[in-house]
């Protein structure tokens, strides 16, 4: 179950952090394309309107989406704020989807954005508590599917000892889930370490 872990945090980690740098490379590429297009035409403008003008609050949306990832691939408790993060996250690209639509009245004079902006009262609040409860489901999903199956093995492995099939079910303390903490985080800067030493 440990090593589950910390390929699953390994793997959340190293796949955001190239989805930033990707990002971050599509946003210099846009600032280098701009000089050679036409002032004020249709490129500038969803440049400047969607991506420039936008760009911390995408940041801030990656940010926050990368540690709720993150704390979901953590264990059980750790991993309890993760919905939260996510929740939040989604609530910011309901505001990044109004900006998009405050750009297309600006362009086409629609009023697209009122009645977005009225059903975001209903929406966002909505899609909140749908991604909340869908992360907590998950953590109950993950946390009771491997209690089972260590159970069935376990009884199958000491049908002499009932006494240690029962304390190897019992929940983890605290100083163990904080030791499985540590070794996840020595085990990716580890492997981080060997990619960038690693001679090709």
């Amino acid at each position: 179950m440990l090593q589950q872990s910390e390929r699953s945090l390994g793997w959340v980690f190293m796949s955001r952090m190239i989805a930033f740098i990707c990002f971050l490379i599509i946003v210099v590429l846009a600032k280098i394309l701009e000089n050679f297009t036409t002032p004020g035409g249709i490129y500038q403008r969803a440049a400047e309107g969607l991506l420039f003008s936008n760009f911390w609050l995408l940041v801030l949306i990656m940010i926050i989406l990368f540690v709720g990832d993150l704390l979901m691939a953590l264990p059980f408790p750790v991993n309890l704020p993760g919905p939260i993060a996510r929740a939040f996250g989604s609530a910011f690209c309901v505001a990044f989807i109004l900006n998009v639509f405050q750009w297309v009245d600006s362009i086409n004079g629609t009023n697209l954005y009122q009645i977005v902006w009225l059903l975001s009262f209903v929406l966002l609040p909505l899609i909140f508590f749908i991604v909340l409860v869908s992360g907590y489901l998950e953590i109950m999903k993950n946390l009771f599917r491997p209690q089972r199956t260590e159970e069935n093995a376990n009884v199958v492995v000491h049908p002499e000892h009932p006494r240690a099939a029962e304390s190897n079910t019992e929940e983890k303390s605290w100083d163990d889930v904080g030791a499985e903490l540590r070794l996840m985080l020595y085990d990716i800067f580890h492997r981080l370490r060997q990619e960038v030493i690693k001679k090709p």
